[in-house]
Protein backbone atom coordinates (compact mmCIF):
# COMPACT_ATOMS: atom_id res chain seq x y z
CA UNK A 1 0.00 0.00 0.00
CA UNK A 2 1.26 3.44 -0.87
CA UNK A 3 0.53 6.29 1.50
CA UNK A 4 1.52 9.83 0.60
CA UNK A 5 2.44 12.39 3.18
CA UNK A 6 -0.18 14.92 4.17
CA UNK A 7 1.94 17.82 2.98
CA UNK A 8 1.78 16.47 -0.58
CA UNK A 9 -1.98 16.75 -0.54
CA UNK A 10 -1.72 20.26 0.86
CA UNK A 11 1.25 21.47 -1.17
CA UNK A 12 -0.82 23.09 -3.90
CA UNK A 13 -4.13 23.05 -2.06
CA UNK A 14 -4.23 26.74 -1.17
CA UNK A 15 -6.00 27.25 -4.48
CA UNK A 16 -8.91 25.21 -3.19
CA UNK A 17 -10.08 28.24 -1.23
CA UNK A 18 -10.58 30.39 -4.32
CA UNK A 19 -14.30 30.64 -3.61
CA UNK A 20 -16.52 29.06 -0.96
CA UNK A 21 -18.67 26.11 -1.98
CA UNK A 22 -22.21 25.53 -0.89
CA UNK A 23 -22.45 22.74 1.67
CA UNK A 24 -23.36 19.35 0.26
CA UNK A 25 -27.02 18.57 0.63
CA UNK A 26 -28.07 15.21 2.08
CA UNK A 27 -28.97 12.53 -0.41
CA UNK A 28 -32.62 12.65 -1.39
CA UNK A 29 -34.81 11.18 -4.04
CA UNK A 30 -35.07 13.28 -7.17
CA UNK A 31 -38.58 14.60 -7.59
CA UNK A 32 -38.10 14.95 -11.33
CA UNK A 33 -35.48 13.78 -13.85
CA UNK A 34 -32.39 15.94 -13.52
CA UNK A 35 -29.70 16.64 -16.13
CA UNK A 36 -26.21 17.92 -15.43
CA UNK A 37 -24.60 19.72 -18.36
CA UNK A 38 -20.82 20.06 -18.20
CA UNK A 39 -17.98 21.39 -20.34
CA UNK A 40 -14.82 19.30 -20.01
CA UNK A 41 -11.24 19.93 -21.07
CA UNK A 42 -11.44 17.89 -24.27
CA UNK A 43 -13.79 16.22 -26.70
CA UNK A 44 -14.35 12.48 -26.20
CA UNK A 45 -13.35 10.51 -29.30
CA UNK A 46 -11.76 7.38 -27.77
CA UNK A 47 -13.69 5.36 -25.18
CA UNK A 48 -11.06 2.73 -24.32
CA UNK A 49 -9.26 3.80 -21.08
CA UNK A 50 -6.81 0.89 -21.35
CA UNK A 51 -5.75 1.62 -24.94
CA UNK A 52 -5.10 5.31 -24.19
CA UNK A 53 -3.99 7.21 -21.11
CA UNK A 54 -5.76 10.41 -22.25
CA UNK A 55 -7.41 12.08 -19.25
CA UNK A 56 -10.75 12.61 -21.01
CA UNK A 57 -10.99 8.85 -21.58
CA UNK A 58 -10.03 8.19 -17.97
CA UNK A 59 -12.86 10.55 -16.92
CA UNK A 60 -15.18 8.51 -19.15
CA UNK A 61 -13.89 5.34 -17.50
CA UNK A 62 -14.76 6.54 -14.02
CA UNK A 63 -18.31 7.19 -15.19
CA UNK A 64 -19.03 3.71 -16.51
CA UNK A 65 -16.58 1.32 -14.83
CA UNK A 66 -15.59 0.38 -11.32
CA UNK A 67 -12.33 -0.91 -9.81
CA UNK A 68 -11.40 -3.68 -7.40
CA UNK A 69 -9.70 -1.21 -5.08
CA UNK A 70 -9.58 2.58 -5.01
CA UNK A 71 -7.79 5.40 -3.20
CA UNK A 72 -9.67 7.69 -0.84
CA UNK A 73 -9.10 11.41 -0.40
CA UNK A 74 -6.00 10.66 1.70
CA UNK A 75 -4.66 8.43 -1.09
CA UNK A 76 -5.05 5.33 1.06
CA UNK A 77 -6.10 2.13 -0.70
CA UNK A 78 -9.60 0.88 0.12
CA UNK A 79 -11.68 -2.04 -1.23
CA UNK A 80 -14.20 -1.06 -3.91
CA UNK A 81 -15.63 -4.02 -5.84
CA UNK A 82 -13.81 -6.29 -3.41
CA UNK A 83 -15.56 -7.29 -0.19
CA UNK A 84 -12.59 -8.87 1.58
CA UNK A 85 -9.10 -10.12 0.85
CA UNK A 86 -6.49 -12.32 2.46
CA UNK A 87 -2.70 -12.51 2.15
CA UNK A 88 -0.85 -15.74 2.91
CA UNK A 89 1.82 -15.71 5.66
CA UNK A 90 4.60 -15.87 3.05
CA UNK A 91 3.00 -12.88 1.24
CA UNK A 92 2.95 -14.78 -2.04
CA UNK A 93 -0.78 -15.50 -2.36
CA UNK A 94 -3.53 -12.85 -2.43
CA UNK A 95 -7.14 -14.01 -2.39
CA UNK A 96 -9.77 -11.38 -3.25
CA UNK A 97 -13.50 -11.91 -2.79
CA UNK A 98 -15.98 -9.80 -4.79
CA UNK A 99 -18.95 -8.06 -3.17
CA UNK A 100 -22.40 -9.56 -3.58
CA UNK A 101 -24.83 -8.14 -6.12
CA UNK A 102 -22.41 -6.63 -8.65
CA UNK A 103 -23.90 -6.43 -12.17
CA UNK A 104 -22.79 -5.28 -15.58
CA UNK A 105 -24.94 -2.69 -17.33
CA UNK A 106 -26.52 -5.45 -19.41
CA UNK A 107 -27.79 -7.17 -16.27
CA UNK A 108 -25.30 -10.04 -16.22
CA UNK A 109 -23.46 -10.70 -12.93
CA UNK A 110 -19.88 -9.57 -12.49
CA UNK A 111 -17.66 -12.64 -12.13
CA UNK A 112 -14.09 -13.19 -11.04
CA UNK A 113 -13.36 -14.50 -14.54
CA UNK A 114 -14.37 -11.10 -15.96
CA UNK A 115 -12.01 -9.41 -13.53
CA UNK A 116 -9.10 -11.72 -14.34
CA UNK A 117 -9.49 -10.92 -18.05
CA UNK A 118 -9.66 -7.19 -17.24
CA UNK A 119 -6.53 -7.30 -15.09
CA UNK A 120 -4.60 -9.13 -17.80
CA UNK A 121 -5.59 -6.64 -20.51
CA UNK A 122 -4.73 -3.68 -18.29
CA UNK A 123 -1.51 -5.36 -17.21
CA UNK A 124 -0.36 -5.61 -20.81
CA UNK A 125 -0.34 -1.82 -21.26
CA UNK A 126 -0.05 0.00 -17.95
CA UNK A 127 3.38 0.65 -16.39
CA UNK A 128 2.39 -0.61 -12.94
CA UNK A 129 0.32 -3.38 -14.46
CA UNK A 130 3.31 -4.69 -16.37
CA UNK A 131 5.37 -4.80 -13.18
CA UNK A 132 2.58 -6.62 -11.34
CA UNK A 133 2.19 -9.17 -14.12
CA UNK A 134 5.95 -9.72 -14.18
CA UNK A 135 5.93 -10.91 -10.55
CA UNK A 136 2.71 -12.93 -10.91
CA UNK A 137 3.07 -16.63 -11.59
CA UNK A 138 -0.68 -17.39 -11.48
CA UNK A 139 -3.79 -15.25 -11.83
CA UNK A 140 -6.95 -17.33 -11.64
CA UNK A 141 -10.65 -17.32 -10.77
CA UNK A 142 -11.25 -20.41 -8.56
CA UNK A 143 -14.96 -19.57 -8.48
CA UNK A 144 -17.31 -16.79 -9.58
CA UNK A 145 -16.45 -14.51 -6.67
CA UNK A 146 -12.78 -15.28 -6.01
CA UNK A 147 -9.68 -13.81 -7.67
CA UNK A 148 -6.37 -15.41 -6.77
CA UNK A 149 -2.86 -14.03 -7.31
CA UNK A 150 0.15 -16.29 -6.75
CA UNK A 151 3.35 -14.24 -6.82
CA UNK A 152 6.93 -15.21 -7.60
CA UNK A 153 8.14 -12.95 -4.81
CA UNK A 154 6.58 -10.62 -2.21
CA UNK A 155 5.26 -7.47 -3.87
CA UNK A 156 4.04 -4.67 -1.64
CA UNK A 157 2.37 -2.67 -4.41
CA UNK A 158 -0.26 -5.23 -5.43
CA UNK A 159 -3.28 -3.58 -3.80
CA UNK A 160 -2.18 -0.10 -4.83
CA UNK A 161 -1.67 -1.28 -8.40
CA UNK A 162 -5.26 -2.57 -8.54
CA UNK A 163 -6.51 0.72 -7.10
CA UNK A 164 -4.19 3.20 -8.82
CA UNK A 165 -6.11 6.42 -9.44
CA UNK A 166 -4.61 7.60 -12.71
CA UNK A 167 -4.13 6.46 -16.27
CA UNK A 168 -4.21 3.66 -17.07
CA UNK A 169 -6.76 2.82 -14.40
CA UNK A 170 -7.45 -0.93 -13.93
CA UNK A 171 -11.16 -0.68 -14.75
CA UNK A 172 -13.14 -3.91 -14.67
CA UNK A 173 -14.98 -4.98 -17.85
CA UNK A 174 -16.94 -8.05 -18.95
CA UNK A 175 -14.69 -10.86 -20.19
CA UNK A 176 -16.20 -10.55 -23.69
CA UNK A 177 -14.86 -6.97 -23.82
CA UNK A 178 -11.67 -7.46 -21.81
CA UNK A 179 -10.61 -10.26 -24.16
CA UNK A 180 -10.00 -7.66 -26.86
CA UNK A 181 -6.37 -7.42 -27.96
CA UNK A 182 -4.74 -4.80 -25.67
CA UNK A 183 -3.38 -3.04 -28.76
CA UNK A 184 -6.83 -2.70 -30.32
CA UNK A 185 -9.52 -0.30 -29.13
CA UNK A 186 -12.71 -1.60 -27.56
CA UNK A 187 -16.02 -0.28 -28.91
CA UNK A 188 -18.30 -1.69 -26.20
CA UNK A 189 -18.51 0.52 -23.07
CA UNK A 190 -20.42 -1.95 -20.90
CA UNK A 191 -19.28 -1.54 -17.33
CA UNK A 192 -20.61 -1.91 -13.80
CA UNK A 193 -20.17 1.70 -12.68
CA UNK A 194 -22.63 4.35 -11.50
CA UNK A 195 -23.45 5.65 -14.99
CA UNK A 196 -24.29 4.01 -18.33
CA UNK A 197 -22.78 5.38 -21.55
CA UNK A 198 -25.41 6.23 -24.16
CA UNK A 199 -23.48 5.24 -27.25
CA UNK A 200 -26.52 5.96 -29.44
CA UNK A 201 -26.36 9.63 -28.36
CA UNK A 202 -22.58 10.00 -28.59
CA UNK A 203 -21.58 12.60 -31.18
CA UNK A 204 -17.82 13.21 -31.21
CA UNK A 205 -17.23 16.91 -31.64
CA UNK A 206 -20.56 17.69 -29.97
CA UNK A 207 -21.51 15.67 -26.89
CA UNK A 208 -21.32 12.46 -24.88
CA UNK A 209 -24.24 11.34 -22.72
CA UNK A 210 -24.45 9.21 -19.58
CA UNK A 211 -27.50 8.11 -17.60
CA UNK A 212 -27.79 6.89 -14.04
CA UNK A 213 -27.30 3.15 -13.57
CA UNK A 214 -30.43 2.16 -11.59
CA UNK A 215 -28.92 -1.21 -10.61
CA UNK A 216 -25.58 0.10 -9.35
CA UNK A 217 -24.82 -1.08 -5.83
CA UNK A 218 -22.68 1.54 -4.08
CA UNK A 219 -20.58 0.75 -1.05
CA UNK A 220 -22.04 1.73 2.31
CA UNK A 221 -19.15 4.06 3.18
CA UNK A 222 -19.38 7.76 2.23
CA UNK A 223 -17.67 8.72 -1.01
CA UNK A 224 -14.04 9.71 -0.49
CA UNK A 225 -11.79 10.28 -3.48
CA UNK A 226 -12.37 7.33 -5.78
CA UNK A 227 -13.40 5.09 -2.88
CA UNK A 228 -16.63 4.61 -0.96
CA UNK A 229 -20.21 4.88 -2.14
CA UNK A 230 -20.42 6.24 -5.68
CA UNK A 231 -24.02 7.45 -5.53
CA UNK A 232 -25.32 8.95 -8.78
CA UNK A 233 -27.68 11.76 -7.76
CA UNK A 234 -28.57 13.05 -11.21
CA UNK A 235 -30.42 11.07 -13.87
CA UNK A 236 -28.41 12.24 -16.85
CA UNK A 237 -25.02 13.85 -17.50
CA UNK A 238 -24.22 15.57 -20.81
CA UNK A 239 -20.63 16.33 -21.70
CA UNK A 240 -20.92 19.21 -24.15
CA UNK A 241 -17.88 19.95 -26.27
CA UNK A 242 -17.24 23.72 -26.30
CA UNK A 243 -13.71 24.31 -27.64
CA UNK A 244 -13.34 27.93 -26.46
CA UNK A 245 -12.90 28.43 -22.70
CA UNK A 246 -14.36 31.95 -22.78
CA UNK A 247 -17.49 30.51 -24.37
CA UNK A 248 -17.58 27.81 -21.69
CA UNK A 249 -17.44 30.42 -18.93
CA UNK A 250 -20.09 32.56 -20.61
CA UNK A 251 -22.38 29.53 -20.86
CA UNK A 252 -21.83 28.82 -17.15
CA UNK A 253 -22.58 32.43 -16.19
CA UNK A 254 -25.69 32.33 -18.36
CA UNK A 255 -26.95 29.14 -16.72
CA UNK A 256 -26.76 27.17 -19.97
CA UNK A 257 -24.35 24.65 -18.42
CA UNK A 258 -23.72 23.60 -14.82
CA UNK A 259 -19.97 22.96 -14.62
CA UNK A 260 -16.70 23.91 -16.34
CA UNK A 261 -13.95 21.42 -15.59
CA UNK A 262 -10.94 23.70 -16.11
CA UNK A 263 -11.10 27.49 -15.77
CA UNK A 264 -8.03 29.46 -16.88
CA UNK A 265 -6.79 31.75 -14.14
CA UNK A 266 -7.38 34.88 -16.25
CA UNK A 267 -11.11 34.13 -16.39
CA UNK A 268 -11.57 33.68 -12.64
CA UNK A 269 -12.33 37.38 -12.02
CA UNK A 270 -15.46 37.03 -14.17
CA UNK A 271 -16.68 34.19 -11.99
CA UNK A 272 -15.90 35.92 -8.71
CA UNK A 273 -18.42 38.62 -9.58
CA UNK A 274 -21.30 36.15 -9.85
CA UNK A 275 -22.85 34.88 -6.62
CA UNK A 276 -24.46 32.03 -8.57
CA UNK A 277 -21.09 30.42 -9.33
CA UNK A 278 -18.58 28.70 -7.04
CA UNK A 279 -15.01 27.60 -7.78
CA UNK A 280 -13.07 24.76 -6.21
CA UNK A 281 -9.92 22.70 -6.83
CA UNK A 282 -10.85 19.04 -6.78
CA UNK A 283 -7.36 17.67 -7.43
CA UNK A 284 -5.44 19.18 -4.54
CA UNK A 285 -2.22 17.32 -5.36
CA UNK A 286 -2.21 18.95 -8.80
CA UNK A 287 -0.68 17.87 -12.08
CA UNK A 288 2.73 17.88 -13.76
CA UNK A 289 3.32 19.24 -17.27
CA UNK A 290 5.51 16.97 -19.40
CA UNK A 291 7.28 16.90 -22.76
CA UNK A 292 7.62 13.35 -24.09
CA UNK A 293 10.46 12.20 -26.36
CA UNK A 294 10.13 9.65 -29.15
CA UNK A 295 13.41 7.73 -28.91
CA UNK A 296 12.88 5.73 -32.10
CA UNK A 297 13.84 8.46 -34.57
CA UNK A 298 16.37 11.22 -35.09
CA UNK A 299 17.22 13.49 -33.43
CA UNK A 300 15.99 12.14 -30.08
CA UNK A 301 17.33 8.64 -30.63
CA UNK A 302 20.50 10.23 -29.21
CA UNK A 303 20.41 10.51 -25.39
CA UNK A 304 22.78 13.49 -25.31
CA UNK A 305 20.49 15.43 -27.66
CA UNK A 306 17.59 14.67 -25.33
CA UNK A 307 19.69 15.92 -22.42
CA UNK A 308 20.29 19.14 -24.35
CA UNK A 309 16.54 19.70 -24.35
CA UNK A 310 16.46 19.34 -20.55
CA UNK A 311 18.92 22.22 -20.33
CA UNK A 312 17.22 24.31 -23.01
CA UNK A 313 13.72 24.32 -21.51
CA UNK A 314 12.67 26.73 -18.74
CA UNK A 315 9.82 25.57 -16.51
CA UNK A 316 8.73 29.02 -15.39
CA UNK A 317 8.02 30.19 -18.92
CA UNK A 318 5.71 27.20 -19.44
CA UNK A 319 3.89 27.87 -16.17
CA UNK A 320 3.52 31.59 -16.81
CA UNK A 321 2.16 31.03 -20.31
CA UNK A 322 -0.21 28.16 -19.51
CA UNK A 323 -1.31 28.85 -15.93
CA UNK A 324 -0.43 32.49 -15.45
CA UNK A 325 -1.28 32.91 -11.78
CA UNK A 326 1.51 31.76 -9.40
CA UNK A 327 -1.22 30.89 -6.90
CA UNK A 328 -1.91 27.86 -9.08
CA UNK A 329 1.58 26.69 -10.05
CA UNK A 330 4.94 25.62 -8.67
CA UNK A 331 8.38 25.44 -10.30
CA UNK A 332 9.80 22.04 -9.36
CA UNK A 333 13.28 20.78 -10.29
CA UNK A 334 12.45 17.25 -9.22
CA UNK A 335 11.52 14.31 -11.41
CA UNK A 336 8.94 13.27 -8.81
CA UNK A 337 6.36 15.85 -7.64
CA UNK A 338 7.39 18.50 -5.16
CA UNK A 339 5.63 17.86 -1.87
CA UNK A 340 5.69 14.09 -2.39
CA UNK A 341 7.84 11.66 -0.37
CA UNK A 342 10.28 11.20 -3.28
CA UNK A 343 10.87 14.89 -4.02
CA UNK A 344 14.56 15.52 -4.70
CA UNK A 345 16.60 17.96 -6.78
CA UNK A 346 19.65 15.70 -6.81
CA UNK A 347 21.35 16.04 -10.19
CA UNK A 348 18.63 18.39 -11.46
CA UNK A 349 19.71 21.64 -9.81
CA UNK A 350 20.89 23.20 -13.09
CA UNK A 351 18.31 21.63 -15.41
CA UNK A 352 15.04 23.13 -16.71
CA UNK A 353 16.33 26.70 -16.44
CA UNK A 354 16.68 27.71 -20.09
CA UNK A 355 20.47 27.29 -20.35
CA UNK A 356 20.76 27.66 -24.12
CA UNK A 357 24.58 27.84 -24.04
CA UNK A 358 24.90 24.46 -22.30
CA UNK A 359 22.30 22.97 -24.63
CA UNK A 360 24.23 24.23 -27.69
CA UNK A 361 27.42 22.65 -26.31
CA UNK A 362 25.70 19.29 -25.90
CA UNK A 363 24.20 19.47 -29.38
CA UNK A 364 27.62 20.11 -30.85
CA UNK A 365 29.17 17.23 -28.87
CA UNK A 366 26.34 14.92 -29.97
CA UNK A 367 26.77 15.82 -33.64
CA UNK A 368 23.25 17.22 -34.13
CA UNK A 369 22.80 17.59 -37.88
CA UNK A 370 19.82 19.91 -37.98
CA UNK A 371 17.15 17.21 -38.26
CA UNK A 372 13.85 19.00 -37.61
CA UNK A 373 11.99 18.19 -34.40
CA UNK A 374 8.39 17.38 -35.34
CA UNK A 375 6.50 18.89 -32.42
CA UNK A 376 2.82 18.04 -31.97
CA UNK A 377 0.88 21.04 -30.69
CA UNK A 378 -2.58 20.58 -29.15
CA UNK A 379 -4.69 23.68 -29.65
CA UNK A 380 -7.92 22.91 -27.81
CA UNK A 381 -7.07 21.89 -24.22
CA UNK A 382 -7.39 24.68 -21.66
CA UNK A 383 -4.16 25.27 -19.77
CA UNK A 384 -2.13 23.25 -22.29
CA UNK A 385 -2.53 25.29 -25.47
CA UNK A 386 0.76 27.16 -25.09
CA UNK A 387 3.07 24.31 -24.14
CA UNK A 388 4.42 23.72 -27.64
CA UNK A 389 4.50 27.41 -28.53
CA UNK A 390 6.70 28.06 -25.49
CA UNK A 391 8.97 25.09 -26.18
CA UNK A 392 9.60 25.95 -29.84
CA UNK A 393 11.55 29.20 -29.32
CA UNK A 394 13.36 27.78 -26.29
CA UNK A 395 14.65 24.83 -28.31
CA UNK A 396 15.43 27.06 -31.29
CA UNK A 397 17.57 29.35 -29.10
CA UNK A 398 19.62 26.27 -28.27
CA UNK A 399 20.10 25.39 -31.95
CA UNK A 400 17.29 22.92 -32.62
CA UNK A 401 15.20 23.17 -35.76
CA UNK A 402 11.51 22.78 -34.89
CA UNK A 403 8.55 21.85 -37.10
CA UNK A 404 5.45 22.86 -35.10
CA UNK A 405 2.31 20.98 -36.20
CA UNK A 406 -1.00 22.16 -34.68
CA UNK A 407 -3.94 19.78 -34.15
CA UNK A 408 -6.72 19.06 -31.69
CA UNK A 409 -5.96 16.86 -28.71
CA UNK A 410 -7.84 13.79 -29.88
CA UNK A 411 -5.98 13.86 -33.21
CA UNK A 412 -2.75 14.09 -31.26
CA UNK A 413 -3.78 11.14 -29.07
CA UNK A 414 -4.24 9.01 -32.18
CA UNK A 415 -1.07 10.21 -33.85
CA UNK A 416 1.24 9.70 -30.86
CA UNK A 417 0.54 5.95 -31.09
CA UNK A 418 2.26 5.82 -34.50
CA UNK A 419 5.84 4.60 -34.75
CA UNK A 420 6.27 5.94 -38.28
CA UNK A 421 9.13 8.30 -39.07
CA UNK A 422 8.28 11.95 -38.32
CA UNK A 423 8.45 12.69 -42.05
CA UNK A 424 5.84 10.00 -42.68
CA UNK A 425 3.20 11.06 -40.16
CA UNK A 426 5.04 10.24 -36.95
CA UNK A 427 6.44 12.61 -34.36
CA UNK A 428 9.41 13.57 -32.18
CA UNK A 429 7.82 15.24 -29.14
CA UNK A 430 4.39 15.96 -27.71
CA UNK A 431 3.15 17.61 -24.53
CA UNK A 432 0.72 16.44 -21.91
CA UNK A 433 0.21 16.49 -18.16
CA UNK A 434 -0.07 13.79 -15.54
CA UNK A 435 -1.81 13.86 -12.20
CA UNK A 436 0.83 14.20 -9.49
CA UNK A 437 -0.41 10.89 -8.06
CA UNK A 438 0.25 9.25 -11.44
CA UNK A 439 3.96 10.07 -11.38
CA UNK A 440 4.61 9.81 -7.65
CA UNK A 441 7.09 6.92 -7.86
CA UNK A 442 9.18 4.97 -10.40
CA UNK A 443 6.71 2.08 -10.63
CA UNK A 444 3.66 4.28 -11.23
CA UNK A 445 5.12 6.80 -13.68
CA UNK A 446 4.23 5.56 -17.17
CA UNK A 447 6.86 7.69 -18.89
CA UNK A 448 9.59 5.96 -16.85
CA UNK A 449 8.57 2.61 -18.30
CA UNK A 450 11.58 1.80 -20.48
CA UNK A 451 10.59 -1.71 -21.50
CA UNK A 452 11.03 -1.10 -25.23
CA UNK A 453 8.06 -2.42 -27.20
CA UNK A 454 5.95 -2.66 -24.04
CA UNK A 455 6.57 0.97 -23.11
CA UNK A 456 4.00 3.63 -23.83
CA UNK A 457 4.21 6.19 -26.66
CA UNK A 458 7.85 7.21 -27.10
CA UNK A 459 9.07 3.63 -26.57
CA UNK A 460 12.20 4.13 -24.42
CA UNK A 461 14.35 1.03 -24.09
CA UNK A 462 16.74 0.94 -21.15
CA UNK A 463 17.56 -2.17 -19.13
CA UNK A 464 19.13 -0.16 -16.31
CA UNK A 465 15.95 1.89 -15.82
CA UNK A 466 13.85 -1.27 -15.69
CA UNK A 467 16.25 -2.80 -13.16
CA UNK A 468 15.81 0.24 -10.92
CA UNK A 469 12.03 0.23 -11.28
CA UNK A 470 11.96 -3.45 -10.34
CA UNK A 471 14.12 -2.72 -7.30
CA UNK A 472 11.80 0.04 -6.20
CA UNK A 473 8.72 -2.15 -6.54
CA UNK A 474 10.35 -4.93 -4.49
CA UNK A 475 11.49 -2.60 -1.69
CA UNK A 476 9.27 -1.84 1.32
CA UNK A 477 11.57 0.38 3.38
CA UNK A 478 10.74 4.07 2.65
CA UNK A 479 14.34 5.23 3.13
CA UNK A 480 15.62 2.65 0.65
CA UNK A 481 12.81 3.50 -1.75
CA UNK A 482 13.93 7.12 -1.63
CA UNK A 483 17.50 6.07 -2.46
CA UNK A 484 16.33 4.03 -5.44
CA UNK A 485 14.13 6.89 -6.65
CA UNK A 486 17.14 9.21 -6.61
CA UNK A 487 19.04 6.66 -8.69
CA UNK A 488 16.14 6.69 -11.15
CA UNK A 489 16.25 10.47 -11.25
CA UNK A 490 19.97 10.39 -12.04
CA UNK A 491 19.46 7.65 -14.64
CA UNK A 492 16.96 9.86 -16.47
CA UNK A 493 19.80 12.36 -16.99
CA UNK A 494 21.80 9.60 -18.70
CA UNK A 495 18.81 8.21 -20.57
CA UNK A 496 16.15 10.96 -20.73
CA UNK A 497 12.61 9.69 -21.27
CA UNK A 498 10.66 12.92 -20.76
CA UNK A 499 10.93 16.43 -19.35
CA UNK A 500 8.91 17.52 -16.26
CA UNK A 501 7.77 21.10 -16.82
CA UNK A 502 6.35 22.17 -13.47
CA UNK A 503 3.28 21.57 -11.33
CA UNK A 504 -0.12 23.24 -11.33
CA UNK A 505 -3.69 23.01 -10.11
CA UNK A 506 -6.82 23.66 -12.16
CA UNK A 507 -9.90 25.42 -10.76
CA UNK A 508 -13.30 23.92 -11.56
CA UNK A 509 -16.41 26.12 -11.63
CA UNK A 510 -19.98 25.07 -10.88
CA UNK A 511 -23.35 26.74 -10.57
CA UNK A 512 -24.21 27.29 -6.91
CA UNK A 513 -27.21 24.97 -7.19
CA UNK A 514 -24.82 22.05 -7.81
CA UNK A 515 -23.54 20.47 -4.59
CA UNK A 516 -21.79 17.31 -3.44
CA UNK A 517 -18.37 17.81 -5.03
CA UNK A 518 -15.96 14.91 -4.53
CA UNK A 519 -12.29 15.82 -4.15
CA UNK A 520 -10.30 13.37 -6.27
CA UNK A 521 -7.27 13.33 -8.62
CA UNK A 522 -9.61 13.61 -11.64
CA UNK A 523 -13.18 14.84 -12.02
CA UNK A 524 -15.73 12.66 -10.18
CA UNK A 525 -19.38 13.03 -11.19
CA UNK A 526 -20.98 10.78 -8.58
CA UNK A 527 -22.24 12.69 -5.55
CA UNK A 528 -23.10 15.76 -7.63
CA UNK A 529 -26.65 16.92 -7.01
CA UNK A 530 -28.51 19.61 -8.90
CA UNK A 531 -31.23 21.50 -7.05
Amino acid sequence: MLKLRRRFMGGLAAAAAVMPLAASAPASAQSAPSTLKVALHSDLKIIDPIWTSALITTNHGYMVYDTLFAVDDKLEVKPQMVDKWEVSPDKLTYTLTLRDGLEWHDGKPVTAEDCVASIKRWGARDAMGQKLMAVTSELTAPDDKTIKFVLKQPYGLLLYSLGKPGSNVPFMMPKSVASTDPNSQITDATGSGPFIFKKDEWKPGEKAVYVKNPKYKPRAEPASGFAGGKVAKVDRVEWLWIPDTQTQVNALLGGEIDLVEIVPADLLPLLKKDKNVAVYVGNKAGRQYTMRFNVLHKPFDNAKIRLAALYALDQKEFLDANVGNPEFYKVCNSLFPCGSPLESTKGWEDKLSGNAAKAKQLLQEAGYDGTPVVMLHQTDVAGHNNLATVAKPQLERAGFKVDLQPMDWQTLVARRAKKDAPSAGGWNVFFTSWGAVDVVNPAAAAFLNASCEKATFGWPCDAEMEKLRDAYAAESDPAKQKQIAEQVQLRVLEYPTHVPLGQFTSPTAVRSNVTGMVYAPTLAMWGLEKK
